[in-house]
């Protein structure tokens, strides 16, 4: 029998390309769940609200968000911590910020009473509904062609141009998020803050290359610089919103008396990607310290051995 003929074997997405059982991916796969499974849990209990599709809406178009930024900030990470595993994970991400992104769509009709005439008029009616609407149009490809047998189809070349979409499509999902936030503006200027930190980085990742951009010193220093352009940025709305001066807002990223800041979030996410980078870069240490007692035990116990007859490797 032809081995070279017999069909690939399937691959779920908690196993690896080897077909063993991977970990992170069973959790990034589980975790995915997680917010439509809550959602789910609390329509049962009845906590969704007066205007349930409404809070579905909100909800699935935040994870959707979400899970665009954690997708973008794959490889990054990857770099920094060191970690190559985790690009197998990007394709569940991508595929989430889809399905949340459609789910997202229909509660956005169904809290419209399914009136379709009325969906599409609205949608092209305000802008940030017409933005959104962009954005799920740019992501249909992207879904469609995430398949190992999509991407051979279309080549290396011509996949990777396509999925450079997911550039304008972070920044466009970034506005749609701002603009149709009516509870404060905490998160969406986070979430814009984390869309151009990630942009930033694979701007001075193609100028400087990817081994230097991912240093610690590099790191932080890129971290730091947005973290204050966050403060800037978070003064800079108030003040063409609603015209407090810059000498009134920028001030309470010191006073903690004044909530927690935009700019203190990403000062948080700036130190514990730095704190997983510093633990990832132990790991080989140790690792390596082990891999030299064990060869410096196998050189001083080969004296003894040198009398036996040595068989073929394995």
């Amino acid at each position: 029998m032809n081995r070279s003929a017999a069909p690939a074997a399937r691959l779920y997405p908690w196993q690896d390309r080897k077909g063993d059982f991977s970990p992170l991916k069973a959790i990034v796969f589980a975790g995915v769940f997680l917010p439509g499974l809550w959602l789910v849990a609390r329509a049962l209990m009845g906590t969704l609200g007066p205007r349930q599709m409404i809070e579905i809406n909100h909800q699935t178009g935040l994870w959707a968000v979400r899970f665009l930024l954690l997708t973008l900030a794959i490889t990054p990470l990857r770099h920094v911590w060191r970690w190559p595993e985790l690009v197998f994970v990007r394709r569940t991400l991508g595929n989430a910020v889809f399905a949340y992104g459609i789910i997202h769509l229909v509660a956005y009709a169904g809290d419209l009473a399914w009136d379709v005439p009325k969906v599409v008029s609205e949608i092209f009616a305000r802008v940030y509904l017409t933005i959104g609407l962009m954005v799920l149009i740019l992501l249909t490809p992207l879904a469609i062609t995430s398949a190992n047998g999509m991407m051979k189809r279309m080549g290396g070349l011509n996949w990777r141009r396509l999925h450079h979409l997911v550039y304008p499509i972070i920044l466009l999902a970034a506005l749609h998020f701002f603009l149709q936030s009516k509870l404060g503006v905490t998160e969406p200027i986070v979430i814009t803050a984390i869309a151009v930190w990630l942009l930033g980085w694979r701007l001075l990742a193609a100028w400087l290359g990817e081994a230097r951009i991912a240093t610690l010193p590099a790191t932080f220093l890129l971290g730091a610089a947005v973290t204050v352009a966050t403060a800037f940025g978070e003064a800079l709305y108030y003040y063409l919103k609603i015209g407090v001066a810059f000498s009134r807002v920028l001030p309470t990223n010191f006073n903690p008396a004044a909530g927690i800041r935009p700019a203190w979030i990403i000062g948080g996410i700036v130190l514990a990607v730095l704190a997983v980078a510093i633990f990832r870069r132990l790991l080989p240490a140790k690792t390596s310290a082990r891999r030299s007692a064990a060869r410096q035990a196998g050189v001083a116990a080969k004296p003894e051995a040198s009398s036996q007859p040595q068989g073929n490797a394995a």
